[in-house]
């Protein structure tokens, strides 16, 4: 089968490879779609490791090849990237996704961007009708914002901040509303971005500029926001999410930090005594919740997709992820038309 292999980092090609055996308990994809993100990105670049060769994709939805006990060949299925044991401490506690023996599809084994893909049949979750296939992929970036969204308890009436308006901020903004947040902020030097975030729902957005602070505490009633979400992944903008929290407030660090020295505001940390919120790839239910938001509209996907690829042009993909192009948002693979 043809897929895209990163040999080592930054080296990478279309090649033909051998397809790997579907075990017994595992399903066959034959993969249609597939978005590419700021992860696969890191892995290219090699600041998140990986194994060589690799076949990154985590993102990828598909059609069953080989049919298993409860899902026919031919169904419309999305990916749940992320395999779990079933029986540590861990999945005995419900936290699938922090298993020790776990793996991430894509990262830690071949994933997404090929032909086809054998994956445990307990992480495939039919796409209704709705759903149309260029638009699927990105309910696996959803999936890892709802789960955050949960941990951090968002009740009505209160008010999130998300700092950075692209994919995953995006979807933090929609997700915010539907749980009855309010006022929703979005921030972001991106004109455009504040647009489309406003017709997704904001309430207000800001350019992270010098009079950004004194907007979001007149929009809060003096106090800053009582959640604030970091989308960016740099830490710079994480300090400034420090700034933006009231007292007492939540701070949901959602971006991916590589780094590993960080200067931040500490005392200011310290002294608003703010609660900090991790949050980690997504869980097993996830899924069905996010398919139901998009099958009733609660959550658009379309007006996040800027770019549709054939696989072959995973080179321009990356220069386009690398670049920071303005109006480049989700860039969707279609194998199908490869």
């Amino acid at each position: 089968m043809k897929a895209m292999v990163l040999n080592a980092p930054r080296e990478i090609s279309y090649e033909e490879i051998k397809r790997s055996e579907t075990a017994a308990d595992e399903t066959l994809i034959r993969i249609t779609h597939t978005g590419i993100c700021g992860t696969d990105l890191k892995i290219f670049q090699g600041g998140i490791p990986a194994k060589y060769p690799l076949v990154m994709g985590h993102e990828s939805i598909g059609e069953v090849f080989q049919e298993n006990r409860e899902i026919p060949s031919g169904s419309r299925v999305i990916i749940d990237p992320v395999t779990f044991c079933g029986a540590c401490y861990h999945c005995r506690a419900g936290q699938t996704h922090l298993c020790p023996k776990g793996l991430l599809i894509g990262r830690d084994r071949n994933g997404g961007f090929a032909e086809f893909l054998s994956v445990p049949s307990g992480n495939i979750h039919l796409l209704p009708e709705k759903v149309e296939n260029r638009e699927a992929p990105l309910i696996q970036p959803l999936t890892t914002c709802l789960h955050a969204q949960r941990r951090a308890r968002i009740f009505p009436g209160e008010s999130v901040i998300v700092l950075g308006l692209g994919v995953t901020g995006l979807f933090h903004i929609q997700l915010a509303k539907a749980h009855g947040a309010y006022p929703v902020i979005g921030i972001t030097r991106s004109k455009w971005k504040r647009e489309l975030a406003e017709k997704l729902g904001a309430d207000l957005t800001l350019e992270p500029n010098e009079s950004a602070l004194k907007a979001v505490l007149d929009a809060t009633e003096g106090r800053g926001a009582d959640l604030v979400i970091e989308s960016v992944g740099q830490l710079p903008v994480l300090a400034d999410a420090i700034s933006y929290t009231r007292l007492g407030g939540k701070l949901l660090p959602f971006g991916i930090y590589t780094e590993k020295n960080a200067r931040l505001p500490f005392y200011e940390l310290y002294f608003k005594e703010l609660a900090v919120i991790n949050a980690r790839a997504a869980k097993p239910e996830d899924y069905p919740a996010c398919i139901d938001l998009v099958e009733r509209g609660v959550v658009k996907l379309q007006p996040l997709i800027s770019h549709t690829l054939n696989l072959s042009q995973m080179g321009e993909a990356l220069e386009m992820l690398n670049s920071n192009m303005p109006d480049r948002m989700k860039i969707i693979f279609d194998h199908v038309t490869d």
